[in-house]
């Protein structure tokens, strides 16, 4: 097993350094290549603008974060939270904790008050390398950005959230859908094309 994994390891570090978009985000200074995911949806859907209300969970290390300030500009207000810390961006109220817990949660709710316009999930567990239990704890957290999404957006708002193809994807998105009048389901080219994730795109609340 350790061998299998140290080859795959090795053969991510490859795929990585060659990579078009960890490129592309080394020379425009954004801290992950995450950030053209983001950029990529919000060309097809159109998510950013200026002087919205624009709620982040899972931010470290910032790369979503980064084109979140430049398509909002001074002109909105930002709201970024992880369990990791962050580095500081301008104009961004980063709340650090567990949103699960009800003091997080709280300091999210006063932050983003009255409401927000749209709500972003890259969340991703940490990876154990047990394909049913990685799954599972992708789920689990998509339940609870979604639960937070439907306490905090405005009856018009937006919310994408990154989910994994396997159990639990279909019936979440069904859920979505009684939920929200408008689901798409997006695969950005920055989306390396063996990953299973997918990118849910859903808007205004029923």
């Amino acid at each position: 097993m350790a061998g299998n994994r140290s080859k795959s390891s090795n053969r991510w570090m490859q795929e990585h350094v060659s990579d078009q978009h960890v490129k592309q985000a080394q020379a425009s200074g954004y801290r992950s290549r995450a950030a053209y995911k983001l950029l990529q949806l919000d060309e097809k859907d159109d998510l950013m603008r200026p002087g919205m209300t624009v709620l982040e969970l899972g931010a470290a290390p910032g790369g979503w974060t980064q084109v979140i300030s430049e398509k909002i500009g001074g002109r909105g207000r930002i709201v970024a939270s992880d369990i990791l810390p962050m580095d500081g961006l301008p104009g961004v109220q980063f709340i650090q904790g567990d949103f699960h817990e009800q003091s997080v949660a709280d300091d999210i709710f006063q932050a983003v008050s009255p409401g927000a316009d749209l709500v972003l999930s890259d969340m991703a567990p940490n990876i154990s390398g047990v394909a049913a239990t990685d799954q599972a704890r992708v789920m689990a957290l998509a339940e609870l950005a979604l639960e937070m999404s439907v306490g905090v957006l405005k009856p018009n708002g937006a919310y994408a959230v990154k989910l994994f193809q396997g159990a639990g994807f279909d019936s979440y998105v069904q859920d979505l859908r009684k939920r929200f009048k408008n689901v798409k389901l997006r695969k950005p080219q920055a989306s390396r094309a063996r990953s299973r994730e997918i990118y849910v795109v859903a808007r205004n609340l029923i």
